[in-house]
């Protein structure tokens, strides 16, 4: 049996998913070089600076590519898994939840929401209307 006691996890990858388990979608901007950064991390990627705050994203983007997961119906069905480039600059791994997983396509507009499921925040995307590629 194990008598650890497990310890919260702590730094920004842990922020951000608190953030995320509210409903909070937050990507990091860099006062050093003024780069929008995402997935959180400890310094920027781009200057090496520490000076990284978190910011709420306008959460609208592009699909830069879509690939369908082809699953059995009793598997949950297929679904599509998206790059998304956000109009900050930076790019991240998601899905389109409002519509068919073949209907997703490059160039389309999206808009960026979190879903809660069994507790855990996940950052999803919506189809803009009239946002067609």
């Amino acid at each position: 049996m194990n008598n650890e006691v497990a310890t919260p996890a702590r730094g920004v990858q842990a922020r951000h998913q608190a953030e995320l388990d509210q409903g909070r979608f937050l990507i990091q901007h860099c006062q050093g070089c003024q780069h929008y950064v995402y997935f959180p991390r400890e310094l920027c990627p781009h200057c090496g600076s520490e000076a990284l705050v978190f910011v709420a994203p306008e959460g609208h983007g592009t699909v830069y590519a879509v690939t369908t997961v082809r699953r059995k119906l009793d598997a949950g069905g297929d679904y599509n898994v998206s790059l998304i480039d956000l109009d900050e600059g930076v790019r991240l791994m998601s899905r389109l939840d409002n519509v068919m997983p073949d209907a997703v396509k490059i160039g389309q507009r999206v808009k960026a929401r979190v879903q809660i499921v069994e507790g855990r925040g996940l950052v999803l995307f919506d189809a803009v209307p009239g946002g067609d590629a």
